[in-house]
C-alpha cells in the first residue's frame, strides 16, 4: 500500500532535466555527483536547508540562512561564502532551471572531501562541498485536506548532549529509524517523544495539537527549531489565537480537537489519526485559519 507523506508532490516531468549546482558549477542531474570520500557521504557530516521559492523570491530566506550559518558555526564548518553569495548561487540555480514558483530547494553543505576515509574533521582539507537542488514541486492535491496518519514510535528525539535536534544535519538516521518504525506499524509517519516521554515531533516535521481553541506544541527543547514552526507560533500570537509551548502527553494528544504538522514543504499538514485513533471530528477550524494566515504571510514576505 502506498503511504502518504508530508512531502508528497505531483510528478513533474521537467525535473528529469534539471541542472544541479555543485561547488560553483552546474551539471545535469544524471551527471551531478560528489566524491565517495566526501564527509557528507562517509559520516553525514554536514548541514542542509529546505526552502521554497515564491514569485522569484525565497520565502523566509533570512531565517533559513540564520539557521544554516549558526549550525555550521557550531560545528566549526566554514561555508566559505557570505549569505549574499549564497543567495546569488540559489538564484542562479533557479534561473538556469527556469524556476520562479512552486519549487523546493535542498541546499546542502558538507565538510568536504577527506584525504582518508576516517572520522577526524582535520582529514577534510579541500574546503566545503556545496550542493543546490531546485525542483519543480507542488504539494500533492489533497495533502492539506485529507490528513495523514501517525504512529507513536519507540525511537526518541533527542538529548542535546548526544545529537542536538536543532542541528538540521545530514545525520538523519535517528529520524529514518522512526519513520521505518511508523511504516511497520502501518502509519504514514512517526510521532516521536522526547527523552521524558512527552510528545515532541515527527520524523520529518514539527507537531501541533489544538484543544478547546488553544494551540499546543512542544517546549522546543528537543525538536528542530523549524522556521515554519516559529512562523505559526508568531501568527497565533499576532492574531489572538492562544498558543503554548509546553510539555504534554499522548493522553492530551489523543483527545485533541485537531492536530497538524509544520514544515517548509507542506506548510501545515493535518493529522487524521494517531495510533489508529481519529483526531477530532474532522472540521479543523483552527488549522484552516492558520493555513490562511500562513498563505498571507508568504505573500507579504515575498512581495
Amino acid at each position: 500500500m502506498t503511504k502518504t507523506t508530508t512531502h508528497d508532490a505531483d510528478d513533474d516531468p521537467r525535473n528529469r532535466d534539471i541542472q544541479i549546482y555543485v561547488n560553483g558549477r552546474f551539471y545535469h542531474r544524471d551527471q551531478a555527483s560528489v566524491s565517495v570520500y566526501d564527509s557528507g557521504f562517509l559520516l553525514g557530516d554536514g548541514m542542509w536547508e529546505g526552502m521554497r521559492i515564491h514569485k522569484g523570491k525565497w520565502a523566509f530566506f533570512d531565517e533559513h540562512m540564520d539557521r544554516l550559518y549558526n549550525s555550521c558555526k557550531a560545528v566549526s564548518l566554514d561555508i566559505g561564502m557570505s549569505k549574499q553569495q549564497m543567495l546569488e548561487a540559489l538564484n542562479a540555480t533557479a534561473e538556469i532551471n527556469g524556476i520562479t514558483n512552486d519549487a523546493h530547494c535542498r541546499l546542502m553543505v558538507t565538510r568536504g572531501v577527506k584525504v582518508k576515509p576516517f572520522q577526524h574533521p582535520s582529514l577534510s582539507r579541500s574546503g566545503p562541498t556545496i550542493v543546490i537542488i531546485v525542483e519543480h514541486s507542488r504539494p500533492k492535491e489533497g495533502l492539506h485536506t485529507k490528513g495523514i496518519s501517525l504512529a507513536t514510535v519507540p525511537q526518541v528525539r533527542g538529548l542535546p548532549m548526544s545529537q542536538d535536534a536543532k542541528y538540521n544535519s545530514h545525520s538523519k538516521l535517528n529520524c529514518v529509524i522512526g519513520c521505518l518504525q511508523a511504516e511497520q506499524a502501518g502509519a504514514d509517519e512517526a510521532l516521536m517523544l522526547d527523552p521524558h516521554g512527552f510528545v515532541n515531533t515527527t520524523n520529518a516535521c514539527n507537531f501541533f495539537i489544538v484543544r478547546r481553541g488553544e494551540v499546543w506544541t512542544s517546549t522546543g527543547d528537543y525538536c528542530m527549531n523549524g522556521v515554519t514552526r516559529q512562523n505559526v507560533i508568531n501568527l497565533c500570537r499576532d492574531n489572538g489565537i492562544p498558543v503554548f509551548e509546553k510539555n504534554f502527553s499522548l493522553y492530551e494528544t489523543y483527545g485533541a480537537d485537531e492536530a497538524f504538522l509544520t514544515g517548509t514543504f507542506g506548510a501545515q499538514t493535518p493529522v487524521a489519526t494517531i495510533d489508529g485513533k481519529e483526531i477530532g471530528q474532522g472540521d479543523r477550524v483552527v488549522t484552516q485559519r492558520i493555513q490562511g494566515l500562513y498563505r498571507d504571510l508568504i505573500q507579504r514576505n515575498t512581495a
